[in-house]
């Protein structure tokens, strides 16, 4: 599988987070579940870091089969709708937002081994 991801470096503008965040629940959450081929999306929020240098206030992370999907996906007019949708987070952002593509390899959790955590 693939994890195409969009990185958001940085912070949401000071008054603007509100807004920053009904803008991707009421236009863009319908638009990223639609692109072709996506398995899941994901949106990471950024709780803490041990990079407080590097703040990623969002993380999008779209799961796809294979890299001919997320080409697809790319080419797609969900894509160029959800292009000029963001928009308006680029002007409550002060920052930059950059696009990676990793590889991923799902481990599955041995079935009846319970995960302790330390007290």
């Amino acid at each position: 599988m693939f994890v195409r991801c969009a990185f958001f470096q940085g912070h949401v503008k000071p008054g603007q987070q509100a807004a920053f965040d009904a803008h991707i629940k009421a236009e863009l959450h319908a638009l990223w579940t639609r692109f072709p081929n996506v398995q899941e999306v994901r949106l990471l929020r950024e709780v803490e870091s041990d990079r407080p240098d590097t703040h990623l206030e969002l993380v999008i992370a779209m799961k796809f089969p294979s890299r001919d999907a997320i080409s697809e996906a790319l080419a797609s007019d969900i894509r160029y709708a959800s292009k000029a949708a963001s928009q308006p987070l680029f002007d409550m952002f002060d920052g930059h937002v950059f696009h990676t593509v990793f590889a991923a390899d799902q481990l599955p959790i041995p079935a009846g081994e319970a995960v302790t955590r330390p007290t």
